[in-house]
């Protein structure tokens, strides 16, 4: 008896976003606003200090994302079905280890598995997920679904608090772990496709014909072959220069804004405008990322980045903060959108997890050092204003190089 190919008549790409977006926003506990919450119950229930706490999560972050080209090398080895599936296994029990964690060492060792697991492995992987399902409409669907983790993403240090509160910092580690292993192991197991020719559709759905023909139209690229080449580095540089400065002026955010004369529980309420900025900025660059050259929106996103940067000089109390707030969250939220929808575009699907893998890493890694750089150089000249002017030429910098950026062509494309 013949077997036939099972099909779905309604395109299941859609499907495969909305799990994707659900996936992502679940990295929360993983992520620094969600590790946030937890930094003064550790330091008083370890007796630590701040910069030992600081110091294991620089530790954990970066030996986390030293583990995430492998990754994604993995997730394009067995597909993005297991590897979620697995990933969710794994970031579930690095949250029960966070439970458990009784001084410095064992404080790196769990934020190194969730930094890895959930920050790096878990994002990478609803990425690459999402990936394989679109090409015309990929910047429009990443812009979507970045907007929408980010929103998401924003409720993980509320609710996390509130168990806190309502229990204690180790049964909210705990209860994370559960939420994780209740939706994303199912989740990945009984919802994702690796790809639409497992279930008889085409990339983008509705056009299959004309799908069929544009499948991993981009250039196939090996790791090693997209690493040679300077438009992945200018791309990878964007997304590690936004993630190093953001990550720096959130981290110091209660500081920096307390310098311009905010309470810290003002400083506190500009992270909502960010968010919106960041929605914003998110679903137009995912748009225009279809449709306008890549190199004038990388330029873009710097030139927000460097604005905000430069805004620190004159912010203060008022629409200024606000201003400065929104701004911060635009460049954020510009840069989202692009690695997801351009990294397939240029080196095509055949290798993407380990391709994106490599540039999650130089941006996670950056993330790391972000902080304690902005710090460092804070103690030198004496105040934040100046030490943001200092770091505002580095987006300006790798703005002004991004523009020189060309597409690949046609026939380099089918090579």
């Amino acid at each position: 008896m013949t077997q036939t190919k099972p099909t779905v008549r309604r395109f299941a790409g859609w499907r495969i976003v909305v799990l994707a977006t659900i996936t992502a926003a679940m990295t929360g506990p993983g992520q620094t606003i969600g590790v946030s919450v937890f930094v003064d119950p550790l330091i008083d229930a370890l007796t630590l200090t701040r910069s030992q706490v600081s110091t294991a999560y620089l530790i954990g972050t970066l030996l986390g994302a030293m583990a995430l080209p492998s990754v994604g090398h993995w997730v394009d080895r067995i597909g993005a079905r297991r590897a979620m599936t697995m990933i969710g296994l794994g970031f579930g029990t690095g949250l029960v280890v966070m439970s458990g964690v009784q001084g410095f060492i064992t404080l790196a060792i769990g934020f190194t598995l969730i930094r890895w697991l959930g920050q790096g492995s878990l994002s990478l992987v609803s990425t690459v997920a999402v990936t394989h399902w679109f090409q015309r409409r990929r910047g429009f669907v990443f812009g979507v679904m970045m907007t929408a983790v980010s929103a998401l993403m924003s409720l993980s240090p509320i609710l996390l608090n509130l168990a806190i509160e309502a229990y204690s910092w180790r049964t909210a580690w705990l209860l994370a772990a559960g939420v994780v292993w209740l939706i994303v192991v199912p989740i990945g197991f009984f919802g994702i496709i690796d790809r639409p020719a497992d279930i008889g559709q085409h990339i983008d759905g509705d056009e299959a014909a004309r799908a069929a023909a544009d499948t991993d139209g981009g250039p196939s690229h090996s790791r090693q072959e997209a690493a040679g080449e300077i438009r992945f580095w200018v791309l990878s540089l964007t997304a590690a220069t936004t993630a190093m400065l953001i990550t720096a002026l959130n981290f110091h955010q209660i500081s920096i804004l307390g310098e311009a004369g905010l309470t810290s529980t003002e400083a506190a309420t500009m992270f909502l405008p960010q968010v919106i900025g960041a929605i914003l900025a998110g679903l137009v660059v995912g748009a225009l990322s279809d449709r306008l050259p890549v190199r004038f929106l990388l330029a873009a996103s710097m030139g927000l980045l460097a604005t905000g940067l430069i805004m620190v000089e004159i912010v203060e109390p008022g629409w200024q903060v606000v201003l400065y707030a929104v701004t911060l969250g635009a460049a954020a939220g510009a840069q989202r959108p692009l690695a997801a929808t351009v990294l397939p575009r240029w080196f095509g699907l055949a290798n993407i997890g380990a391709i994106q893998g490599l540039s999650t890493f130089i941006g996670v890694g950056a993330s790391a050092i972000g902080p304690l750089a902005f710090s460092l150089v804070r103690s030198g000249v004496g105040q934040y204003r100046t030490t943001a002017l200092v770091f505002a030429a580095i987006p300006l910098a790798i703005g002004a190089a991004s523009l020189t950026v060309s597409e690949p062509d046609r026939n380099e494309s089918a090579r």
